[in-house]
């Protein structure tokens, strides 16, 4: 039975039980946001102890993108009729059984399994972390509350690749998945005790699981053929049929349901169209770029983890400190021109990475490429984000939200499953430093071609959206492996969002 609509609770930010709401959506979000960001710089590792090769590698980043990806939608749509706090709180244990399960994986297959099963706690923790924001605080406070969460989870992404290359060369990179543990047991019982339950009364409780798990086996084909596709075998050939036929019979299905998870009819918008397909190209590239950056930093280069962790470290950092410049700036003068530019810089950055080899220096070398891409970065993600919200009436900016968030990760999925391919490289390339190098250096203009495709698209088909539209309300972030995600516009009784 749906929990009965509630009126918001009136929570301010400054009294204690606001601190402890805060405390809660920033440990539960922080979660899924520490393990997409520190789990690059443990692969190397990784594959060592369980004598893994890349395919497993790219397995072990894939599985949760596929999940996550897949189910995204079906999570928010779960917490607004069954109640937020407790979809949320699902979420969380379920993510942090699954990262014990990983952390005592004894071989890649179980470690495999248990990535895709935390996909599934992320897909049901990440939608409602910001909904029970919305959800809790009283509207004079929403746009602060919405801005601290945002910075914290922000700056959680900035410390993760520090983090986990400190756990890899310390206690083991079994301990990037275990340390979710302790940050669950202390996110469960402050959500259960502080944090209001609510749920959207207007919920109709008829939910797409067919659609979902169409999509789900979609990719997972798919990513599947695409993988081992330099097997040429019989069955990758049928695999990639079969996820081909999965992914028309989706789209058959969400156009005959009266309530799909993915109403198709949205993208009749061409801006809204427009704005994915460069969501696509842009997170493809950057996919691609984080997952082969770890392992060249540390496979030719010879970084240890933490060195490579921290070594793209300025990335973040610049995300977190002009991200809400640069939303002002193209809400001046309009999205185009930063959705051209910053993919474009993006791609001078991954070239630049081709100066890194054997006998690296981080600052003449690594940390050039590493600022120019964090200025494309900076140009293009806020200005993306906003474009996506404007370009949907308000009653549907949570699902224009979710769907470019999901095309986000879909586009890092089929790269990591694609690139190394596209590149050339064997099983075993990441254990030879010549090897992985000469891949490397194949990738990166792969990876700078598709941002160039993005750039491209972006000039010749987005527009400036109305000048009533509002900005993004997670304006300050570290965000690198998808878009952040936004709630719902705000009610009538809230404020605008924070300029």
């Amino acid at each position: 039975m749906a929990a009965p609509p509630q009126e918001t609770p009136a929570v301010r930010i400054a009294s204690p039980r606001g601190r402890w709401i805060l405390l809660a959506t920033v440990l539960g979000s922080g979660m899924a946001l520490l393990d997409s960001t520190v789990v690059n710089v443990a692969l190397p590792r990784v594959g060592r102890d369980l004598d893994a090769d890349l395919a497993a590698l790219q397995w072990t980043v894939n599985a949760y993108l596929l999940t996550l990806a897949g189910l995204i939608l079906l999570g928010g749509a779960l917490g607004d009729h069954f109640g937020r706090r407790k979809i949320f709180v699902i979420g969380v244990v379920w993510f942090a059984a699954a990262s014990l399960l990983c952390g005592l994986s004894p071989s890649a297959g179980v470690l495999v399994a248990a990535r895709a099963l935390q996909g599934v706690g992320g897909a049901l923790l990440t939608p409602g972390s910001l909904a029970l924001i919305q959800a809790s605080f009283h509207p004079d406070d929403r746009a602060k509350a919405v801005g601290l969460w945002s910075g914290f989870g922000g700056v959680g992404a900035a410390v993760g690749p520090f983090l986990g290359g400190w756990l890899v060369d310390g206690p083991g990179w079994r301990w990037v998945f275990l340390l979710n543990v302790p940050l669950a047991l202390l996110c469960v019982p402050v959500a259960v005790r502080h944090v209001p339950e609510s749920a959207d009364g207007r919920a109709h409780g008829h939910f797409d699981v067919l659609g979902a798990v169409l999509a789900a086996v979609s990719l997972a084909l798919v990513t599947y053929a695409l993988t081992e596709a330099r097997n040429g075998t019989v069955v990758v050939v049928v695999t990639a049929v079969a996820g081909l036929a999965a992914g028309v019979a989706f789209v058959v299905v969400e156009r005959r349901r009266p309530d799909p998870m993915l109403p198709l009819e949205v993208f009749a918008s061409r801006q809204f169209t427009a704005v994915n397909l460069v969501t696509l190209c842009v997170y493809a590239a950057f996919g691609g770029f984080f997952f082969l950056t770890a392992l060249q930093l540390q496979v030719v280069a010879g970084y240890s983890a933490l060195e490579a962790g921290t070594a793209l470290l300025p990335t973040t950092v610049l995300m977190l400190l002009f991200s809400a410049r640069s939303g002002d700036l193209a809400q001046r003068i309009g999205p185009r021109l930063p959705l051209t530019v910053g993919p474009l810089l993006c791609a001078a950055g991954m070239l630049l990475m081709l100066r890194v080899g054997p006998d690296t220096s981080y600052v003449p070398d690594v940390l050039p490429a590493v600022l120019v891409m964090g200025a494309g970065m900076v140009t293009l993600v806020a200005p993306l984000t906003a474009t996506v919200l404007a370009s949907l009436d308000a009653g549907r900016a949570g699902l224009a939200s979710g769907i470019n968030n999901a095309a986000a990760r879909v586009a890092g999925l089929v790269a990591v499953a694609t690139l190394p391919l596209l590149a050339g490289m064997g099983p075993e390339a990441y254990r030879s430093a010549e090897q992985f190098d000469a891949a490397f250096r194949r990738a990166m203009p792969w990876c700078a071609g598709v941002l160039v495709v993005g750039a491209v698209v972006a000039f010749t088909t987005v527009r400036r959206p109305r000048p009533e539209c509002r900005r993004p309300q997670c304006r300050t972030h570290g965000w690198l492996t998808a878009p952040p995600l936004e709630s719902s516009r705000p009610t009538p009784d809230s404020p605008k969002t924070p300029t």
